[in-house]
């Protein structure tokens, strides 16, 4: 992709945004003063931030080696974000270097950066879509077009969910996305959990995104095993991220207020 329709002024830099501050957090380059400032004072209320953050990058990681180890080799990662080697498209064609992977992300500047992202095997494939995953008939719309729904798929939603509000149903939105997904595709989520989180903490973060115009939500362990209602939960079912699968060279190791998950559809 070389033209992505992409226009400077999309991008607000007078207030902090979700996907800048978490490239902030990752130790990226791609934000700005404001984003920077907000990350910070998360990080004062919440020190792990930045841990958090890398956490659930390296579950992506795991559990994109995970699905494509099970043969699959497509890919739908909606709330991509800012592009951060490895990429999930660079984790699966290592495995599987015919791969195909959709990306999908409503931030500008990762459209800015979309072309980053586009470049894998050449046996491969990517492709994006500039979309909000509150619109889910259109992400499956253009996944038809890059994907063949006919053989599985591996849907990724990592730290996504908790910007979507209970108004917007996130669990809907889930349904949506897997509903076209044939029998073998898999499930890869993660969320912050109520029960890890200090209530009056929480609140202070919170605070923090709701000045850039986006509210986060925590959900609890049973809200989150059922975004996972009529899959098969891979081993060890719906845990803390640092729990699922450890590998020896994992960068953050301590547990996270974070729940994970991967399951199969029957």
């Amino acid at each position: 992709m070389t033209d992505t329709g992409f226009s400077p002024e999309w991008i607000d830099t007078g207030k902090p945004h979700s996907a800048r501050m978490y490239d902030w957090f990752l130790d990226g380059k791609d934000h700005y003063v404001v984003d920077a400032e907000a990350a910070s004072k998360v990080l004062e209320f919440f020190p792990d931030a930045k841990d958090s953050a890398w956490a659930n990058r390296e579950f992506m990681h795991r559990a994109a080696r995970f699905v494509a180890g099970q043969g699959v080799d497509q890919f739908l990662d909606v709330g991509t974000g800012i592009p951060t080697e490895p990429n999930l498209h660079q984790v699966v064609q290592a495995v599987a270097p015919s791969a195909r992977v959709v990306y999908v992300d409503n931030d500008p500047i990762v459209l800015r950066h979309a072309e980053a992202l586009l470049k894998g095997t050449p046996e491969g494939r990517t492709a994006y879509l500039h979309a909000d995953v509150r619109e889910p008939e259109r992400i499956v719309e253009y996944a038809r077009e890059h994907l063949d729904l006919g053989r599985p798929v591996g849907l990724s939603l990592i730290a996504l969910l908790p910007f979507v509000t209970d108004e917007q149903d996130p669990h809907r939105v889930v349904r949506t996305l897997l509903e076209p997904l044939p029998s073998g595709s898999y499930l890869m989520l993660s969320h912050g959990g109520t029960e890890l989180f200090d209530p009056e903490v929480w609140g202070r973060i919170d605070a923090v995104y709701r000045s850039g115009g986006t509210s986060v939500r925590l959900r609890s362990y049973a809200d989150v095993v059922r975004f996972f209602d009529g899959l098969e939960l891979a081993e060890p079912g719906v845990v803390e991220v640092t729990q699922w699968h450890p590998e020896p060279d994992m960068r953050v190791r301590v547990e996270q207020p974070v729940y994970v998950g991967v399951a199969r559809k029957p």
